[in-house]
C-alpha cells in the first residue's frame, strides 16, 4: 500500500500517471497491432472489426461498474486506515466478476449479430465482425476479472504491476497477430477470427499473471475465499457508485453505435476510415486518461482521511495537467492527422474520412481531457451520478441535432463531427461546473488538514 495523502500533488499524479499512461499505451498498442494487419485484409474486415469493437464500450461500462466502485471505497478505506474494510470490497469484487464474465458470454454469443447486422454497411462486414467478435468474446469476459484486480492496486497506490502484466499481453499479442492472422510461420492466415483469438489469448495470460502476483506478492488485500459469499449490502454500494460511471461508458457505446449508423449510407470505406480514426484516438487519449485514472485513488484516500485541501488541490492540478497534454496532441493532428492514418491503410477513401475525422475532432480534445479528469474526481469522492449526467447532455444534444442533419438534403459526413464537436465542449463545461459543485458540498464540514492530521496520528 502506498499513502496518498502526503507530498505533492502534482508529483504523485505524474508518479502514478506516467506507469498507467505506459501500460495503456501498450494496450493500446496490442489494439493497433489487429488493426494493422487487419487494415490489410478488406475495407469490409476493417469496419466489421470495428463494429464488433464497439462492443468493448458496452464491456468497458460493466467493468467500469466494478473498477469505479472498487477504487472509491477501496482508496477511502485505505484513507481511514481501515485494511479489512478495503479486503472485503476486494473479494466481493472478484465474486461480481465472475457474475458479469458469465452474463457476457451468454448475451454476447446470443444477440451480437442481430445488433451488428443494425450497424454495418453490408453482409460482408457482418459477417467479418461476427467472426471476430466470437472469438474476442472469451478476453471479453476475463477483463472483469483483470479491472477487478488492477483498480484494487490502484486505489492502494501501486501501479507498476499491472502496467508490467500489460506490456507482457503486448508482447505477446504482438507475436501472435502476424501468426494468426497474416498466417507469418507454418500456420494458416485466420484473419479476423486470428485477431479475435490473438487477444482472448493475450488476456487470458495477462488475468493468470495478474493473479498470479497477488497469491506472491500482494499483501494488503488478497484472495480470501472465506469473503466471497455474497455480501449485498457491499454490492449495493458498489453499484450505488459503480452503475452511473458504467451508464457513463454506455453512453459511449451508444455514441460509436449511433455514429456508425449515421455514416453507413456512405459505405464501408466510410466505417473503415472512422474505425481506424477512432482507435487512433482511444490512443491519443491514453494519457490524460492516465491522469484522470491517478487522480481518482488521490482524491479518495486524501476524502476518506479528511484532507480536503489536497482534495482541491488534487482536482486543479489534475485540471491542469490534463489540459496541457490534450493542447500538445491537438495541435499535431490539425497539422498533419493523415500520417497516422496512412500508417493502417493506403486507401485514399478510408485516410480522407479518418484523416477529417481527426484534424476536426481534434477541436474537442481539451474539454474531452476536462471530462476524463472531473470523472476521476467524481470516483474518488463516491459520488459518480454527476458525471453520468454529463454524458447523457452530451448525448442528448449529438443524437437530435445528428439524426436530424441525416434526413437533410446535402448530409455530409463532416456534419457529424461538427455535431460531436459541440456536445463534447458543452460536456467539458458542465462536468467542471459540477465538479465544483460536488467539492462544495462534500468538503464543506471536513476540517483543516492540519488538524485532521494531527488527529490521525493521534488515533
Amino acid at each position: 500500500m502506498k499513502d496518498l495523502t502526503k507530498g505533492s500533488s502534482t508529483k504523485i499524479i505524474l508518479a502514478m500517471a506516467i506507469p498507467v499512461a505506459a501500460g495503456m499505451i501498450f494496450q493500446t498498442l496490442y489494439l493497433l497491432v489487429d488493426l494493422y494487419f487487419v487494415a490489410a485484409i478488406s475495407d469490409d474486415a476493417v469496419a466489421g472489426v470495428g463494429a464488433a469493437g464497439t462492443i468493448l464500450f458496452m464491456i468497458m461500462a460493466l467493468t467500469q461498474v466494478l473498477g469505479v466502485s472498487a477504487v472509491a471505497m477501496i482508496s477511502q478505506s485505505v484513507g481511514r486506515k481501515d485494511q479489512a474494510g478495503a479486503n472485503l470490497v476486494f473479494n466481493q469484487s472478484l465474486v461480481l466478476s465472475a457474475i458479469c464474465a458469465v452474463i457476457t458470454l451468454v448475451l454476447g454469443y446470443a444477440f451480437s449479430k442481430p445488433y451488428l447486422g443494425a450497424i454495418t454497411a453490408d453482409e460482408a462486414a457482418l459477417n467479418e465482425g461476427v467472426v471476430f467478435l466470437f472469438w474476442f468474446l472469451p478476453g471479453m469476459a476475463l477483463q472483469f476479472a483483470m479491472m477487478a484486480m488492477s483498480s484494487s492496486l490502484r486505489a492502494t497506490g501501486i501501479v507498476k504491476p499491472a502496467m508490467i502484466i500489460q506490456v507482457l499481453t503486448v508482447v505477446l499479442n504482438t507475436i501472435l497477430a502476424p501468426i494468426l492472422i497474416a498466417g507469418w510461420g507454418p500456420g494458416p492466415a485466420l484473419g479476423v477470427l486470428g485477431a479475435g483469438l490473438a487477444s482472448t489469448i493475450s488476456i487470458s495470460v495477462g488475468v493468470a499473471l495478474l493473479a498470479l502476483y497477488f497469491f506472491k506478492m500482494e499483501k494488503y488485500v488478497s484472495f480470501e475465499r472465506s469473503l466471497w459469499r455474497p455480501r449485498f449490502d457491499i454490492w449495493r454500494k458498489m453499484f450505488d457508485i459503480g452503475l452511473p460511471a458504467g451508464g457513463e461508458m454506455a453512453i459511449l457505446f451508444l455514441y460509436f453505435s449511433m455514429v456508425y449508423w449515421l455514416i453507413q449510407d456512405f459505405g464501408a470505406a466510410a466505417q473503415a476510415g472512422f474505425s481506424i480514426g477512432g482507435r487512433i484516438m482511444q490512443s491519443i487519449f491514453m494519457p490524460t486518461m492516465a491522469i484522470a485514472f491517478a487522480v481518482g485513488p488521490i482524491i479518495g484516500q486524501n476524502f476518506g482521511a479528511g484532507f480536503g485541501g489536497r482534495v482541491r488541490d488534487t482536482f486543479n492540478k489534475g485540471i491542469l495537467l490534463s489540459s496541457i497534454v490534450m493542447a500538445v496532441t491537438t495541435v499535431l493532428l490539425l497539422l498533419r492527422p493523415e500520417l497516422l492514418m496512412t500508417f493502417f491503410t493506403s486507401d485514399e477513401e478510408v485516410i480522407m474520412v479518418g484523416a477529417g475525422f481527426l484534424q476536426l475532432i481534434s477541436l474537442n480534445f481539451i474539454a474531452q481531457g476536462i471530462v476524463f479528469t472531473c470523472s476521476g474526481v467524481f470516483q474518488g469522492l463516491g459520488n459518480t451520478r454527476p458525471a453520468l449526467l454529463s454524458s447523457v447532455i452530451r448525448l442528448s444534444i449529438f443524437i437530435p441535432i445528428a439524426v436530424y442533419l441525416k434526413y437533410q438534403p446535402g448530409f455530409t459526413i463532416e456534419q457529424v463531427w461538427y455535431v460531436s464537436i459541440l456536445s463534447v465542449t458543452v460536456q467539458g463545461v458542465v462536468s467542471y461546473l459540477l465538479v465544483r459543485r460536488e467539492l462544495a458540498i462534500k468538503l464543506k464540514n471536513l476540517k483543516p488538514d492540519a488538524e485532521m492530521a494531527l488527529e490521525l496520528d493521534v488515533t
